[in-house]
């Protein structure tokens, strides 16, 4: 299905959004740091959460009050993670997403909380109870939703599919910190389909394993990481449950939105200057084929390689050799940009020049199939640079 990549959160029908400038982040030119995003109406709501055991008051808080009811709002700030704070950490999540309900007119409890940004620190309160009464909810808001939730992003990371008589919208940030297992990553993404709980939480679960699960900026995770879909069928039409004709086309398009959005995050990693895809095909289970392209997409060596425009596949024959899959060493083949670079436990005859002219594109593949059976998986990464180490070495002070 075809992504609108100006598409956003409010694109579905029934959705508000507003962002305004609290005083968390650096200061500069038109920045926002403070969002909600609400429905007008009553969600079915699904949501996944960081599998980290030092997880933030955020992730606590929302596990909490989608195990009582379905949410239809979430407050967002950006540059303090509230993360390992504690007692008071939980309080002012709490605080948060009241006075962010208030906004937005709607009950305490149906309103999620996130926050994203430096670990270890305390939500400056004051400041973000100050600018909640300057954030105006609009149809139109989507875009200063999607600003406002960035920390070292370079750019927002939006989309929207349509499927039917009904758009899927969605927002996220990342980059850097990224590895998700459920960097710092946050994803919302609303529907205005009339989607059965049951059904919404099953298909986002599916769609986020194939996407989000299989993104990679630098291996790390974090506490924050958390995937919210609300669905409002503020489009009528029946309920669409397991078995519906729309399940399908749903699922597909919700799917789509999801890669659309990984890959976006993966394109913009810190320091980052390409686009990597890793595809593993030949695997024996799915668990294998998942396994390698994460261990692809995290070798620093390979990372550096390509940023280089260095064909050396021996980096990639390395990774596979210590993954521990299962493999055929006489039928394992290694693509580079569409060369192949080896193939029968023995290199091919290739142009070295042409293919790391072929490197220096912002997109790269690699590809390895391992002859051991028939799963497959497909994930993003991202070249590593200097720059990235600087950013780093520099983020909190």
């Amino acid at each position: 299905m075809q992504v609108d990549p100006a598409g956003h959160v409010t694109s579905p029908r029934g959705f508000l959004a507003g962002a305004a400038y609290a005083g968390v982040k650096t200061y500069g030119e038109g920045k926002l740091d403070l969002a909600i995003l609400v429905s007008e109406r009553p969600c079915s709501t699904a949501a996944v959460f960081t599998r980290s055991r030092l997880h933030a008051a955020a992730v606590d808080i929302d596990r909490a009050k989608l195990a009582v009811r379905p949410a239809r709002g979430v407050v967002v700030n950006a540059g303090v993670a509230n993360a390992s704070t504690g007692e008071r950490g939980m309080a002012d999540g709490y605080e948060l997403a009241r006075l962010a309900a208030a906004r937005a007119g709607i009950p305490d409890d149906e309103m999620l909380v996130c926050s994203t940004g430096v670990i270890g620190h305390f939500l400056p309160m004051e400041k973000l109870a100050a600018a909640m009464p300057a954030i105006e909810l609009t149809p139109a808001g989507g875009p200063l939703f999607a600003r406002a939730i960035m920390t070292t992003d370079t750019r927002p990371k939006t989309g929207a599919v349509r499927f039917g008589p009904y758009t899927i919208g969605g927002a996220c940030k990342g980059s850097g910190m990224i590895h998700p297992d459920m960097a710092t990553m946050l994803a919302f993404l609303t529907t205005d389909a009339p989607v059965e709980n049951a059904c919404l939480d099953a298909a986002f679960r599916r769609a986020v394993d194939d996407s989000f699960n299989l993104v990679s900026v630098d291996g790390d995770t974090s506490p924050s990481d958390t995937a919210v879909i609300f669905a409002n069928g503020a489009a009528g039409g029946d309920m669409i449950s397991a078995g519906h004709p729309l399940a399908s086309d749903f699922e597909a398009a919700l799917r789509a939105l999801c890669v659309h959005l990984a890959k976006e995050i993966a394109r913009d990693g810190e320091g980052a200057t390409k686009l990597v895809e890793f595809t593993v095909t030949g695997a024996a289970t799915p668990e294998d084929a998942r396994r390698l392209v994460r261990l692809l997409s995290t070798s620093y060596l390979l990372k550096s390689a390509i940023h280089g425009a260095d064909p050396n596949w021996g980096r990639i024959a390395a990774v596979i050799g210590r993954s521990g899959v299962q493999l055929d060493e006489a039928a394992v083949a290694i693509d580079l940009c569409g060369t192949r670079v080896y193939e029968r436990g023995r290199p091919t005859a290739f142009d070295p020049d042409a293919l790391s002219a072929a490197m220096r594109g912002t997109d790269v593949t690699v590809a390895v199939h391992l002859g051991a059976g028939r799963e497959a998986a497909t994930g993003w990464g991202c070249d590593l640079s200097a720059e990235y180490v600087s950013i780093n070495a520099d983020y909190h002070t």
